[in-house]
Parts: structure tokens; sequence; C-alpha cells
């Protein structure tokens, strides 16, 4: 069904497999019957914590090389809503996404909101507060994954602007292993686990699951990690995905192509959440370079916005953790550029 819908919104282009060396990844309990020549060229181990750093150690050249960041290179101070110049038709992009789909993705499951007065809540307690007004955001979260679950797509995939969406209301972190046209590594990863290259795919280390369709996939995080509510927007079948279709024409296919890049030896940790247009900047960027990364996820009504907020004495996405060059930094458009700097090849 999704690759009728695919072809109606002429978004997902797959390329055909390219001769890759075979890959073994040893940490889905699920498996293919198809026999998998076990000749390692990435290998991804998921921490037993969602908040700890995943290693991943690779056989390819990349495996040698030391990461460190740019000369010179300074984190940005943070300054909150500011758009660097040149750079707003970017964000305007990106945010007709948010629009077309209604503000799906931009508010965790049971979010409620209600005004209260300033001294109600501490002020080493994260609360939206506007001008003199303060403003108290709560939601309701389903169980918690011990390990964090395992997507294989890309940006500009409608069906996986979908699952994003669902992991946002969810509240989840996510390992993202992303999967551009042309890129070396997990896209054929997927053929191998799965046996057809279709995203997004996911694989739950927690329960041995794994899984194409969007639809199916949805449905399973929302039973397993939710109340098992799927929120209308992401319920209405063939219009839902056409919708997600058109959220990605704002960005002119960015996020959808392999940049080579050296990868690195241990996913990027990034704090964002799908609604967010400054996010998806960076996401386009994290997945042209087939870096992979843990996405914390914090929405409006996450209690990860109190965490970010005590690690980092200001809350703020998207938020950049690096654990290959020991970099921590905030804005969007200074992010991107480090990651270019540090990992394009």
């Amino acid at each position: 069904r999704e690759e009728r819908i695919e072809s109606m919104a002429g978004m997902l282009a797959n390329s055909v497999l390219l001769p890759q060396p075979s890959i073994f990844l040893p940490v889905s309990s699920s498996r293919s019957s198809r026999s998998i020549r076990k000749t390692p060229l990435v290998m991804v181990k998921a921490s037993s914590k969602p908040s700890d750093s995943v290693s991943a150690s690779t056989k390819s050249k990349s495996s040698d090389a030391v990461f460190t960041a740019p000369p010179g290179f300074k984190p940005p101070e943070p300054k909150r809503f500011a758009v660097k110049p040149g750079k707003l038709l970017d964000v305007l992009g990106a945010a007709i996404g948010v629009l077309l789909r209604l503000g799906t993705g931009v508010f965790v499951s049971g979010y409620s909101a209600s005004f209260v007065s300033k001294d109600a809540i501490p002020a080493d307690q994260y609360a939206l507060r506007i001008g003199g007004i303060t403003v108290k955001e709560t939601s309701k979260l389903g169980p918690r994954p011990e390990k964090p679950i395992e997507i294989y797509e890309f940006e500009g995939c409608p069906f996986c602007r979908k699952v994003r969406e669902m992991v946002t209301v969810l509240d989840l972190d996510i390992l993202y292993f992303p999967c551009p046209r042309g890129s070396p590594n997990f896209r054929p990863m997927v053929n191998q686990m799965g046996g057809k290259q279709q995203f997004p795919y996911m694989v739950d280390p927690n329960t041995g699951v794994s899984m194409y369709e969007s639809d199916g996939i949805i449905k399973y995080l929302s039973e397993k990690y939710g109340d098992g509510t799927v929120p209308l927007s992401l319920s209405l079948g063939p219009l839902t995905a056409i919708t997600a279709a058109f959220a990605t024409l704002g960005r002119l296919g960015k996020g959808n192509l392999y940049t080579p890049a050296k990868l690195p030896p241990k996913p990027l940790v990034f704090w964002a959440y799908e609604g967010s247009p400054f996010c998806k900047l960076v996401r386009e960027v994290l997945v042209e370079l087939e870096l992979p990364h843990i996405q914390r996820s914090c929405a409006r009504g996450s209690p990860k916005r109190q965490e970010l907020l005590m690690k980092a004495g200001h809350f703020q996405v998207p938020c950049l953790e690096d654990p290959n060059t020991g970099v921590n930094m905030f804005e969007s458009a200074e992010i991107i550029e480090y990651l270019k700097q540090t990992y394009a090849a």
C-alpha cells in the first residue's frame, strides 16, 4: 500500500541496491529468514539506558580517524528565537510542514497547559515563561523502553515523517540510522536485515520486534509505549501520507541524498522534536552525512525539557552533544556548520 502512495506522492525514489560488503548487525534478536554473511562493516550496540551514549565500532577506514572540533571552534552563545541572517527562508520552508500537518509533532500525548503565578514554579524548574506570564505544561506518558528503539529512515520520506511524529507524541528516545539515497552503510543494512530496501524500518531491541510499514510501526509504538491511541492526524490513511509528502516541499528534497562523510565511532546525541523547524534543518544534515544519532525527543510537555535545563543550564533546541569530540552546543546554523566541517569527507 505504501508503495502505491509513494508513487502518487513522488517523494520516495529509493535507489537500486549497489554492490556493498556484507554487514552484520548484532543488536536485533529478530532476523530475516535469509542468511547473512558475517563480514562486519559496521557493528552497532545499543546501550542499556536511553540516556547513555551508544557505542558504534566500525572496521571501515573511518574507524581509525580521530575526530576533533574544527580549528578555533567555540560553541556559540544560545540566542532564543534568533534567526541567523540569510537563514530566514530556510526556517520558513521547514515550518511549512508543521502547518500542513496541523501541529502534529509539537506536543506530547496528553498535553495540557495552565496559567499559574510566576512564583508557582521555582526558577530552576522548566516552565514556559513569556513576559510576566508563566504556563505550566503537563503530559501523560506510557511505559518507557529500557533500550533505545532503532529506526532506519531518512528526512525527506513522508512515511518516515509519520513515524517521527508518533515518536514525538510518545516522547521516545530513538537511535536513528540515516538512510539517504546513495548512502553506503545503513541503507544496504536494511536490505540484509529485512529483505528489501523500504523505509522506515524499525528494530526494537527491548522486544525483538522488527518491522516495515509506517502505519504498523505507529500502531506498535502506540500500543507498546503509549495508551494505544493514535492521533487523528496519523489515522487518515492515504491523506496522512499525502499531507506528509506535501510537508517536505518547503525544503525541496533536503535530507534525501547522501553527502560523502566520515562515519564516527559513536552516535551523536541530538535534543530535538519533529515540529521544530530549527531542529529539522539540523536533521537534514545529520541524514545527508549519514550520521547515526540518538534523538532525545523533547516536544512541548516533555519532562526531558527539565532534564536538558539541569544538564546545560538552559533549555533550547536543537542541542547537540558529540561524544566523539566533546562538543556540546546550541544554535541550528552553527550546528550545521560544525557537522559539515567535522564529518563531511
